[in-house]
């Protein structure tokens, strides 16, 4: 959206998880996993995923990725490279003010570290979400 001219804002945000979570809905109703990967921030964010999940029929679950601790988040956020023209990578002091304002959950996630290898989180979360079967949800 971004990248077709539309300047940051909220609303642009909400649209941006309206249209991810019509995408999803459908592929759900075809029976396939879905896993969406967004910061969920809010109540209201983490809602457009209950919803989606409960237009289709099918069991919703969080996972809450962990991030390091604050020196080495710190260290990994200034040696990023991102190519996004359309978005400027935050400061330290925005992911600070973004983790502050962050909205406590009511649903419990499963919470993972950001450091395990991918392949190992997967083998850890294969059990508990179901992977294969119609009915998963993985925002």
């Amino acid at each position: 959206m971004l990248r077709a001219g539309l300047e940051p804002c909220w609303t642009v945000g909400v649209a941006a998880y309206e249209a991810v979570g019509a995408a999803a809905q459908q592929n759900l109703l075809l029976g396939r996993v879905v896993v969406v990967d967004a910061v969920n921030d809010s109540d209201a964010a983490r809602q457009t995923w209950r919803d989606v999940a409960g237009r289709a029929e099918v069991d919703v679950r969080f996972v809450l990725l962990l991030p390091p601790a604050s020196d080495e988040h710190q260290r990994r956020l200034s040696a990023r490279q991102r190519d996004f023209g359309h978005v400027q990578a935050p400061s330290w002091e925005q992911v600070m003010a973004r983790a502050d304002a962050y909205e406590a959950w009511r649903d419990e996630p499963i919470e993972l570290s950001g450091d395990e290898p991918v392949e190992d989180l997967i083998r850890r979360l294969e059990p508990q979400l179901g992977f294969g079967q119609r009915g998963s949800a993985l925002p």
